[in-house]
């Protein structure tokens, strides 16, 4: 019997993880973890005491024609990546790692080549989060250095200047 690697063990944590998100276009997991020890875990869901967009029985973006990517002030949902930080200690986020899955709900398979949005990249940027960690299959993965995100600032430049 062959040993899942640790790395695909956080990730499969985040993918059950994600399986709680009410998004009704892809459901996202996060978890962040230090020092082998998880530190807290987050899924897309509206803001506590409102409703889910499976509870109002649509999406807002969908509803709009609001392509993939666009408008994330549009959307009901906290992300998980930010539900994750709120629910964690700063010290404990300092050099710390945050898995990522994300499952399409049209197919009910992995999303492959995610990213997090760049409101949530701020949210990572300032948290001290280290590493983050995006699950592509069951096995395969990509690692970003947060630190690549401060030098290499793709927010810049993108709004005609």
């Amino acid at each position: 019997m062959e040993r899942v690697s640790k790395i695909n063990y956080y990730l499969d944590i985040a993918q059950t993880v994600a399986s709680r998100s009410t998004c009704l276009r892809r459901m996202y997991g996060a978890i962040i973890v230090k020092n082998d020890v998880i530190v807290s875990t987050g899924y897309c869901g509206a803001p506590r005491g409102r409703q889910n967009c499976p509870d109002m029985g649509y999406c807002l973006r969908e509803k709009m024609n609001i392509p993939r990517g666009e408008r994330y002030e549009m959307c009901r949902s906290v992300h998980s990546e930010a539900n994750a930080i709120i629910a964690a200690p700063r010290e404990l986020m300092l050099n710390a790692t945050m898995y990522q899955a994300c499952i399409d709900v049209s197919t009910s398979t992995l999303a492959v080549d995610i990213d997090s949005c760049q409101m949530c990249k701020k949210l990572i940027i300032n948290s001290g989060i280290e590493t983050v960690i995006y699950r592509n299959t069951p096995a395969e993965y990509r690692i970003a250095a947060v630190a690549d995100w401060v030098f290499d600032d793709d927010s810049l430049g993108k709004i005609g200047y």
